[in-house]
């Protein structure tokens, strides 16, 4: 399934990925927060959610595809496509993930959720540069309204010293991974559907989280509660798997820029669960920031086509 630029979202539909999409993206932020304090380490913990993700990746493809061999090997993929089939792996799963929940053993989720949903300003600014997307004036305006909305939904929570800068920068560079795939997904407009390249980039990452995991020395706790199991169980399947998927398939619906301008939501929706499920107050500046977080979408897609 190709990648199909500068077009218009398809309707409701494309709004309801997205909505799902960046709803399920926040709750992992909840799950992995609550498996590390369990003690499972960050590679191996983001290693493992990816093996089990990929393999319901390609469950999900085969049940909705006639062809899942010839979708999952398409002929018409080059050399040169494979590569950037493992090059969105390292990116999106690898480091986007690998960096992310390393982050997450210092930082707070809502600290982590700012940082990497920083992406669709990286985004639009290189796409501009580097794809001939025209970054209008109003566009600009609306990213930075809506990472300025962020920044207030999550409180402004940074600090500048000890094990919180390190898990702060670590953050920052998963949001720089993340955008790198994005735009990496839409130049190459792979011949691919979007099942059998969410199973690819899954599975590659996972291989390589594992080998770092491997490396660092790094075992699963011995004495690991059930309930821990149910956690990742759902950070696996509807937190990475589901939310990968619907990612992707909202690029080849509305395209890079546009879609990820709605990655604002992830954040809101993870104070919101933070609020619901760890009991997290909700402070006038987060309601004001999510205020500001719907304007600032709101100005992204009043440009009718990217570039």
């Amino acid at each position: 399934m190709r990648l199909t630029p500068s077009r218009p979202p398809a309707g409701a539909s494309y709004y309801l990925i997205l909505v799902c999409a960046t709803f399920l993206m926040a709750s992992s932020f909840i799950a992995g927060k609550v498996l590390l304090a369990l003690g499972v380490p960050a590679f191996l913990l983001v290693g493992a959610r990816f093996v089990v993700a990929a393999g319901a990746a390609a469950a999900t493809l085969y049940a909705t595809t006639d062809g899942f061999r010839a979708a999952l090997f398409p002929r018409r993929l080059e050399a040169v496509d494979w590569l950037t089939v493992a090059a969105i792996g390292a990116l999106q799963t690898s480091m986007a993930m690998g960096l992310l929940f390393w982050a997450m053993e210092t930082i707070a989720p809502p600290t982590a959720a700012i940082l990497l949903f920083t992406n669709p300003l990286w985004v639009a600014l290189v796409g501009h540069a580097l794809l001939g997307e025209r970054l209008s004036g109003l566009r600009l305006a609306g990213l930075a309204l809506g990472i300025a909305g962020v920044a207030l939904a999550l409180g402004g929570s940074f600090t500048l010293s000890g094990e919180a800068l390190k898990g702060e920068a670590l953050g920052l560079f998963a949001g720089m991974s993340w955008a790198g795939a994005t735009l990496l997904n839409k130049r190459a407009r792979l011949p691919m559907e979007t099942w059998a390249l969410t199973t690819w980039q899954m599975g590659i990452g996972a291989l390589a989280l594992l080998a770092v995991a491997f490396a660092r020395g790094e075992r699963w706790p011995a004495d690991f509660p059930l309930s821990g199991w149910g956690w990742f169980a759902f950070l696996a399947i509807p937190g990475s798997t589901a939310s990968f998927g619907l990612w992707f398939l909202a690029l080849t619906k509305g395209g890079a820029t546009r879609s990820s301008g709605y990655l604002f939501l992830a954040p809101l929706f993870t104070v919101a669960l933070s609020a619901l499920m760890l009991g997290s107050h909700i402070a006038p500046a987060q309601l004001l920031g999510g205020a500001l977080i719907g304007a600032g979408v709101f100005m992204i897609n009043r440009i009718p086509k990217e570039g």
